[in-house]
């Protein structure tokens, strides 16, 4: 996987999410189209990246999950 700017400010959760999840739930989408979207390529090699609409469907998965792992933590 390529090391783009925009993967390099989910180092922190690279390994603790599962991003085929995120592809399937919240976009309807295969976890290649979402691993092009996080290296900023287009599914033909050149520049690519989330549209401004994608990338707030993008934080708001994020939140969403962060927000059912809280709730679950809360019950124990």
């Amino acid at each position: 996987m390529a090391n783009s700017p925009f993967r390099a400010k989910l180092n922190d959760i690279l390994l603790v999410v599962s991003w085929r999840v995120i592809a399937r739930d919240y976009f309807g989408k295969s976890s290649s189209w979402l691993y092009h979207k996080l290296d900023e390529i287009d599914g033909n090699g050149g520049k690519g990246g989330f549209t401004e609409e994608e990338l707030l469907r993008f934080k708001g998965a994020l939140c969403d999950i962060a927000d059912r792992i809280r709730r679950t933590a809360d019950k124990l």
